[in-house]
């Protein structure tokens, strides 16, 4: 029934391979199948399953754990959470019908269950005389992890569906992660080459073959995924990458191309490093949805650079502005690297708040700022300094980042232009105003940058025509829209908007009070009496509020309405501000979601 494959540590085979470490009669599995290991336990002197560590969300890894003590801790990757503890809401809102959407997020497990922790990326974690580490291996899902386990002499890499035999996948299918990709044959061949390097004396996956001569197992499979990709002509620079992933703009200006959205990092004499903006490094390519489990940052390049560039500390990270793609990885390089988050005063409150916001592209997580940076003024960093200015056009939410090295004058600007200048990476939803462009461009004039930093385009020697086309350019895209837009009769911003409730993602439980405010502007020319009604759900059973004040023209005004929570609601209420304007009925401007969530169990 059982096979001993390693001291103290056992192999049971169900819907997957499970594994058993065991400390006296205690023991540890790592994935559950569906859960028969339990009748078996005693046969191996085990009493008592204290915890279980899953590798990734499928099924048959997973099955039975809606039937586990509630004593026993489960532990899931920290990317596929969701696909665990929130399981309702996941099949509720999956794109079925059209769906070009096929990640194998479906195979997942039917019910909620409790979960005790995640399994956050290059944690460590201790079982009697077994010290374990969670290494990232994204490839057959994009959250899956590979637990590696050092205890009595070996060192143990508990791959999950990484790699089932020398040379070979358990599942192709599982790697295309989008339509016709092949996103997970790219993450898999980087997490192979990451794990290799990890030196493991044995592969223990979760179907096939225990391979106790991993180097060549890995070398293999990777051979053969290369022989792919070639065949499909897809990421021919991807060994290239690999090597080099960082080009020097610079002696001490370096560029991340590896990245999906350009990371940049400037070196310091003392070791240390600043990078401004760090996303998604070693991007394979993005994943089909935009769920949590879709996406995930890693250190992947961090070690590399320690490694080539004399680095001894990764000090600082910055961002440009707050979208996912230039910040996600922020949270782990704190947690893993112990670097400090500086960010622009103006949106630090965004990063660490963002269920307050209705905006594009919000990272999942609260990002905690440890110095929030004033605009316009100069900010010391070892032997550099660096001006943060506001940046609104791409995104309100920006600065351009002024800092000189190496005898060069350099300005990160974020996603505000590509390199030709052509205008057109305005986001309305993101607050774009209509004269953005013409004031950036007015500041790339003062500035006057060598080389300017774009977020997805390669690094730019600037010419001084360059910065007149782009105030032009900026010039004629205010026109355009005043030409397009009715602003002397009402005047909504180019946003379209003139109401919005804050925050934007409430939560509570019945019984709860919350205060919501609603921000208010008078579009017309003329001084206003303003009206704003909020507007309940139907069954809440309680009366509108109403209030109203004068409002000068195009100026705001902002409401405070208190909600109590009956004890009947559905998961995700709307409420809305309906506006009137002196005789003018602008309607239902303005929602805002209230979810009951099921509760979360960490720790």
């Amino acid at each position: 029934m059982f096979k001993e494959v390693a001291k103290e540590v056992f192999f049971f085979e169900d819907t997957c391979h499970v594994y058993i470490l065991r400390e006296g009669n205690k023991a540890i599995l790592i994935d559950y199948g569906s859960g028969e290991v339990l009748k078996y336990l005693h046969e191996i002197g085990v009493e008592q399953v204290t915890d279980i560590m899953i590798t990734h969300h499928h099924r048959d890894q997973a099955q039975g754990l809606n039937m586990v003590k509630k004593s026993v801790r489960i532990w899931v990757p920290h990317t596929e959470y969701d696909l665990f503890a929130h399981v309702n809401e996941h099949w509720q809102a999956r794109e079925i019908v059209n769906n070009y959407n096929v990640r194998q997020d479906r195979f997942s497990i039917l019910q909620s269950v409790q979960i005790h922790g995640t399994l956050e990326d290059y944690s460590q974690h201790k079982f009697g005389s077994f010290t374990i580490e969670v290494i990232p291996t994204p490839g057959h899902t994009v959250g899956s992890v590979t637990i590696l386990v050092n205890g009595h002499g070996n060192s143990l890499a508990f791959t999950g569906d990484l790699i089932s035999h020398p040379g070979k996948v358990w599942s192709l299918a599982a790697t295309q992660w989008t339509y016709n990709g092949a996103e997970g044959i790219v993450a898999s061949i980087l997490s192979l080459l990451d794990l290799q390097s990890r030196n493991p004396n044995l592969l223990l996956p979760s179907h096939g073959d225990l391979m106790n001569e991993p180097t060549q197992a890995m070398n293999s499979l990777i051979e053969n995924l290369q022989e792919l990709l070639h065949l499909r002509n897809q990421y021919k620079n991807l060994s290239e990458l690999y090597e080099q992933p960082f080009e020097q703009i610079t002696e001490h200006v370096l560029w991340n191309k590896t990245c999906f959205a350009n990371s940049y990092v400037i070196l310091s004499d003392s070791g240390k490093a600043l990078i401004i903006d760090y996303g998604y490094d070693f991007n394979v390519g993005m994943a089909s949805g935009y769920d949590r489990s879709s996406r995930r940052p890693w250190l992947y390049n961090i070690d590399k650079l320690k490694k080539a560039y004399g680095v001894t500390k990764i000090d600082v990270v910055m961002p440009t502005h707050y979208h996912d793609d230039h910040v996600a990885g922020f949270n782990l390089l704190r947690e893993v690297e112990g670097t400090s988050v500086w960010a622009a005063e103006h949106f630090s409150d965004l990063l660490e708040n963002p269920d307050y916001y209705d905006l594009p592209c919000i990272w999942y997580d609260p990002i905690k700022v440890d110095r929030k940076l004033p605009l316009n003024q100069s900010i010391t960093w070892e032997e550099y300094e660096f001006t943060l200015h506001e940046q609104p056009g791409h995104t309100l939410y920006a600065v351009a980042i002024n800092f000189r090295a190496d005898n060069k004058h350099f300005l990160a600007i974020g996603d505000q232009q590509e390199n030709d200048g052509h205008i057109w990476n305005y986001i309305y939803k993101n607050k774009f105003q209509m004269d953005d462009y013409k004031k950036s461009g007015d500041l790339y004039l003062a500035i006057n940058p060598d080389i300017i930093l774009s977020g997805h385009w390669s690094p730019l020697k600037v010419e001084p025509e360059y910065l007149e086309m782009l105030k032009e350019k900026g010039s004629e895209l205010e026109r355009l829209h005043h030409c397009l837009l009715p602003l002397d009769v009402i005047n909504l911003g180019a946003e379209g908007f003139c109401a919005w409730i804050n925050p934007y993602q409430l939560s509570g439980s019945p019984g709860d009070k919350i205060d919501v405010q609603v921000k208010v502007l008078n579009p017309f020319h003329s001084k206003e009496k303003a009206v704003i009604k909020l507007v309940l759900p139907e069954h809440w059973k309680m009366a509108i509020e109403e209030k109203s004040a004068v409002i000068f023209p195009l100026q705001y005004a902002l409401f405070t309405f208190s909600l109590h929570i009956p004890q009947q609601q559905s998961r995700r209420e709307r409420i809305a501000a309906d506006v009137a304007m002196g005789g003018h009925k602008l309607g239902q401007q303005a929602e805002a979601l209230l979810t009951i969530e099921e509760p979360r169990v960490i720790g």
